[in-house]
């Protein structure tokens, strides 16, 4: 398998709330058939039903709520730029998890979650810088 993710799809209650809480936040996107897809940079972010989604794993679909065990990250290029995230984030529907603050790592970062608890980490890491069109290439920490 290659090291690569091409599609991240969220399984949602209600489409249409989904949809409009990504528009708010600036987001856009086109809806097919009952399932809405965006441009993320090199890779697509799909809202879909969370039943259907299950159903399409082979799975039965679990209660919402709680910690799902993924959290999404976006990268910002300033402190400034989370700040405003989490006011839209809040204006949209969405609510803050972790309000902004430095890190015990050191950068500066916060938590929210949107309308059907999909966690999203929004940070300022100067250590892994983005580039012009968005995308990060992560440094060599020095590990094995």
């Amino acid at each position: 398998m290659e090291q690569r993710i091409t599609l991240i799809t969220l399984g949602v209650s209600d489409l249409a709330r989904a949809k409009a809480f990504y528009e708010a936040l600036g987001w856009r996107g086109q809806e097919v058939q009952e399932t809405v897809f965006f441009q993320a940079g090199g890779l697509g972010l799909v809202l879909w039903s969370r039943e259907k989604l299950a159903r399409d794993c082979g799975l039965e679909p679990a209660a919402t709520g709680g910690f799902g065990g993924i959290v999404l990250a976006h990268n910002v290029r300033s402190e400034a730029e989370v700040d405003a995230l989490l006011a839209a984030v809040e204006r949209a529907g969405g609510t803050v998890t972790k309000p902004a603050a430095v890190n015990a790592v050191g950068f500066y970062s916060s938590a929210f979650v949107d309308p059907d608890g999909h966690a999203w980490e929004v940070a300022h890491n100067p250590g892994i810088p983005l580039a012009d069109d968005g995308t990060i290439t992560l440094p060599d920490f020095g590990g094995d």
